[in-house]
């Protein structure tokens, strides 16, 4: 019987939407071939999207030569417009003769795609199935949600067991994973993955061979002048004990920072993965800015430190993040935008008209609490920019400022007007001690707050000449007493502290000038 096999440059592993509105389900080859008849990728789930997007942007520089790191900025620009004006989709010979270069088979025994044959000796054990699959309980975890049990392990179709292994390699969780033995030494931590807990931004063209090119990260000096190389392009599998080779652009940088290492048991046939090995792949700290994170800045950290991704929160609309998104900054600026977006004013303007923002997340811990994973889709924003529209940039983060201001400060009221209606004074004239968890007004006043701010946000971007404070203290206004309304008549003080909390969400802020209703 012949061996399993997955090819996955030829296996229909990748759901995408055509331009035509159906969906097919597509592999790695025919994907850079009809980059230009498909409009989105469709993967069910957002992280697996995210990790994919960056496989298939490093694919994309090798099909195009815009990796050549001899190349000056203007020169790389102006080759990249000539892609995207003249010749509107990837060569076919070039995307053939690069795909025959490389093994893609997802089970070859010798260099499986993205995976180290490696473990089948070098671990203990194995991880089971339900490990792979995020969302499937595993090991002594309750199954409150799902059928799956370790007991009973279901296999998974190859195609999904892909996505969540892309997953693994990007959002790992840290901490204990199976013992791998190496030159003797038995090691069995694992450090996070490089987008562990992160928002992913993707500039979104009107194809999928549009995504990619304007998802291009630029090439900078300060690479290290070394071999660049993806996983599979690599010469030879990577000494887990040595350092790893220095993240290059573009092809490490998009594709070879995983800090875990997989393989999967298939089935007979292939079709099925019924069992894997997940345990660590390097302990050496990978340093690099992902080109797709919005980075927050503290300057009062050391310099290895004050660059922080911002992390992905479920119950935080995306609107919130589009300042960061739109303003150039500067040196001193406690936001820079995704490296990705810093040449995008250089695409063809018909191209910049209509480019929107693919957003992927997944909320999770630093270690290895999974929440949620999400997505989400921007209108096109880029004529809004600071270098386009700087007056309505502007207006933009005054008015993201001020919806923070605002919603800060609602905690803030709510709290102290909980604490001192349900609290009174002590004896002794001390006020109450703040609760240790959040008071059920400051709860109920955050989650309706939020979605009447976003409605005020979308509603101020087309009246520049409102007060964005006071348009937002007045939605807060309103929530605060839809939150409270049966305490004012259960406690006598009740009218009065809530009025004085409206009153100060309605102060402006001392010094200020306020616009013009």
């Amino acid at each position: 019987m012949a061996a399993p096999s997955y090819l996955t440059d030829q296996e229909r592993w990748i759901p995408v939407l055509l331009l035509n509105g159906r969906q097919e389900d597509l592999g790695l080859r025919e994907v850079m071939l009809r980059a230009h008849e498909i409009e989105d990728l469709a993967l069910p789930l957002p992280p697996a999207a995210a990790g994919l997007l960056r496989t298939l942007t490093a694919i994309a520089a090798r099909l195009t030569a815009l990796d050549d790191p001899k190349m000056r900025a203007g020169q790389w620009s102006g080759r990249r417009r000539q892609f995207l004006k003249e010749q509107g989709r990837f060569d076919a010979a070039t995307v053939h003769a690069y795909f025959d270069q490389y093994i893609w088979d997802a089970f070859h025994p010798d260099r499986p795609f993205l995976q180290d044959p490696r473990l089948a000796v070098q671990c203990e054990e194995r991880a089971g199935v339900n490990k792979l699959v995020f969302g499937r309980p595993e090991g002594n975890n309750l199954a409150w949600l799902s059928s799956h049990t370790d007991t009973d392990p279901k296999p998974v179709p190859t195609e999904q067991a892909l996505w969540h292994m892309l997953i693994h390699h990007y959002y790992g969780a840290a901490g204990q994973w199976s013992v791998r033995t190496v030159n003797g030494q038995r090691i069995s931590q694992a450090k996070a993955g490089p987008l562990r807990s992160t928002l992913s931004f993707h500039p979104l063209g009107r194809t999928l061979y549009e995504t990619l090119l304007a998802g291009l990260p630029k090439p900078a000096g300060n690479w290290p002048r070394a071999a660049d190389h993806c996983p599979w392009e690599e010469p030879h599998l990577p000494d887990p004990l040595a350092a790893p080779p220095p993240v290059t652009w573009p092809g490490r940088l998009l594709t070879g920072r995983s800090r875990h290492a997989v393989l999967l048991i298939p089935a007979p046939d292939g079709r099925h993965v019924t069992d894997a090995y997940l345990t660590w792949a390097t302990q050496e700290k990978l340093l690099a800015a992902d080109p797709f994170l919005i980075h927050d800045v503290d300057p009062s950290k050391p310099i290895t430190e004050r660059h922080q991704p911002r992390r992905a929160d479920a119950d935080r609309a995306l609107w919130r993040d589009l300042d960061a998104l739109l303003l150039a900054g500067d040196e001193n600026a406690r936001v820079q935008r995704p490296e990705a977006f810093t040449t995008l004013n250089d695409l063809p303007p018909e191209l910049r008209a209509q480019l929107r923002v693919r957003v992927h997340g997944f909320d999770q811990d630093g270690k290895t609490v999974n929440r949620t994973w999400y997505t989400a889709l921007t209108p096109p924003i880029w004529p809004w920019t600071q270098e386009n529209d700087p007056h309505m940039a502007d207006w933009i983060a005054t008015c993201s400022t001020e919806a923070e201001t605002i919603g800060t400060l609602l905690e803030k009221v709510s709290k102290k007007a909980w604490r001192t209606i349900t609290s009174p004074p002590t004896a002794t004239g001390r006020a109450p001690r703040a609760p240790r968890r959040l008071p059920a007004w400051t709860t109920r006043a955050r989650a309706a707050y939020w979605p009447r701010a976003e409605t005020v946000f979308w509603d101020l971007l087309a009246h520049p000449d409102r007060d964005a404070r006071a348009a937002f203290a007045t939605d807060a206004v309103a929530v605060l007493r839809d939150v409270t309304r049966p305490a004012v008549t259960q406690h006598f003080r009740a009218a009065r502290v809530l009025a004085q909390a409206a009153a100060e969400l309605r102060r402006p802020p001392r010094g200020s000038q306020r616009r013009p209703a």
